[in-house]
């Protein structure tokens, strides 16, 4: 895929529609350094956000993957191609997210056991033993939390809640 041909191709629809990137980055509810990002190639929309500048533009979502316009003909015989790249753009993300959530837990586990390494080493109860067993005990649970909340996409609702609030852009991974 790409990336810069996807961004030079997004400009141009842009401009063939009228929109300035400041017009598109509201009819989205994102930035118009996001807007520019994307018509760089240095950052790529959201699928739920290609299918919507997809439909914006009247372009097929496979033309927009390729990055440029293709006849009826050509279209039919890239079917499968495009359906394959858009399950690319989608495992992205989501190899993404499973190696966050592999570190969260992978966090908690090792936190475990260096609290379990404690309470079998029999240390004095002194503060620092006493940090150590319940920093653990701390970090592992949290670990979990953040890992739930990154499986259940909460994390994502609380970051664009939390960019909503500042009046930052909207997040885009």
């Amino acid at each position: 895929m790409d990336l810069q041909k996807i961004g030079t191709f997004l400009k141009e629809l842009r401009k063939e529609k009228g929109f300035t990137q400041e017009q598109l980055a509201e009819s989205l509810n994102v930035s118009r350094r996001t807007v520019s990002r994307w018509e760089t190639g240095s950052n790529m929309p959201d699928l739920d956000l290609l299918m919507e500048i997809s439909d914006l533009y009247e372009v097929d979502l496979r033309e927009m993957l390729n990055g440029e316009r293709k006849s009826e003909k050509t279209m039919d015989k890239e079917m499968e191609e495009t359906v394959l790249q858009v399950a690319e753009y989608s495992n992205a993300g989501q190899e993404r997210a499973t190696k966050v959530v592999r570190v969260y837990f992978l966090l908690g586990i090792l936190a475990l056991c260096v609290n379990a390494a404690t309470l079998f080493m029999d240390l004095p109860d002194t503060y620092w033993s006493g940090f150590l067993k319940g920093g653990t005990i701390g970090l592992a649970v949290a670990a979990m939390i953040m890992g739930l909340l990154y499986t259940t996409s909460a994390m994502k609702k609380l970051y664009d809640f939390k960019m909503r609030l500042i009046g930052k852009e909207k997040a885009v991974r």
